[in-house]
């Protein structure tokens, strides 16, 4: 019997990347992979953690006692202690949460690559936050940090807009449904990135980011206005434009596609993860474009985005 499952999605930034740290309103998308958590009856004492993989393969796994949460063996030292840190947090905001039960297993399990970067540990901490009826926004705040818009992208029915207002996420879904969304894909550039990074280059700026921050608010607000690609298509280059020269960093369109016809824009940690490319002339030339160059992932809009 399981005693409790849920499934948060996965997510991507369209817009407002790094700057949604201090306050930009950003362009977030939930996407149609995530992550499922199911709770049930142990026949071991304490909690049994097993993580798979979108192969059904173990990634993770680990045994603690219970209620005091000492580990007993683990396959990775350093995840389990990551868990652990998020299930005292948990605790600090319910202080009952795993206290009474004597054997439980927990599976989770991924329908995407974990490489590819859409909120592994984001759907995690937004399973816990459901699971033990907590603040997911907080857990995230005081373990992983972040700006939370992967928080609210967990359990968004469709596209949001998404800004930290002195710290505290403001969400507002949105109906943004763009006629050319047949024009758009994901690629996945293959180069898993730290955020961690980025974010530090990002920090250690000194002059306009104020501007820097309005700006890209401006430029994620219109993406949701736009009426055609070429519209769309502009406000992404300006968007890469602008993030490239703040963060000193080269477009990935120069390092990798410097010869394609369309428009791409880098989202979340640069140089890493996906990119949103608009499509040529017909679905095939597109696909075959990056098939070509040797990017074998390649999502429409709808494959991706719930």
């Amino acid at each position: 019997m399981h005693s409790f499952s849920t499934h948060p999605h996965g997510k991507l930034l369209l817009s407002g990347e790094y700057a949604v740290l201090d306050g930009a309103v950003a362009l977030a998308l939930p996407v149609r992979f995530g992550q499922s958590l199911i709770v049930s009856s142990g026949t071991e004492p304490g909690l049994t953690w097993n993580s798979l993989d979108h192969l059904d393969q173990t990634w993770f796994s680990a045994r603690f006692s219970l209620p005091d949460l000492a580990l007993i063996e683990t396959n990775d030292e350093k995840t389990a202690q990551t868990l652990l840190d998020l299930i005292h947090a948990c605790r600090r905001q319910e202080p009952g949460f795993l206290q009474s039960e004597t054997a439980l297993n927990v599976e989770t399990r991924l329908d995407f690559p974990r490489e590819w970067g859409l909120g592994t540990s984001s759907t995690l901490i937004a399973a816990l936050g459901r699971w033990s009826d907590t603040d997911a926004y907080q857990l995230l705040f005081e373990t992983l940090g972040g700006s939370g818009y992967d928080i609210a992208c967990a359990y968004a029915e469709g596209p949001i807009m998404y800004q930290l207002d002195e710290g505290e996420p403001i969400v507002e879904p949105i109906n943004w449904n763009p006629p050319f969304a047949d024009r758009l894909y994901f690629v996945y550039l293959g180069k898993k990135q730290d955020s961690r990074e980025g974010i530090h280059r990002y920090r250690s700026l000194t002059e306009g980011k104020t501007e820097l921050v309005e700006t890209l608010s401006a430029i994620g607000m219109h993406m949701t206005d736009a009426s055609n690609l070429e519209t769309f298509a502009a406000l992404m280059l300006e968007h890469e434009r602008l993030v490239a020269q703040a963060l000193e960093l080269p477009r990935a369109k120069d390092l990798y596609f410097s010869d394609y016809p369309g428009e791409i824009k880098s989202l979340g940690a640069w140089g890493g993860d996906f990119v949103l490319v608009t499509g040529l002339e017909s679905d095939e030339q597109t696909r075959a474009y990056f098939h070509n160059k040797g990017y074998d992932t390649v999502l429409g809009f709808g494959e991706m985005v719930k």
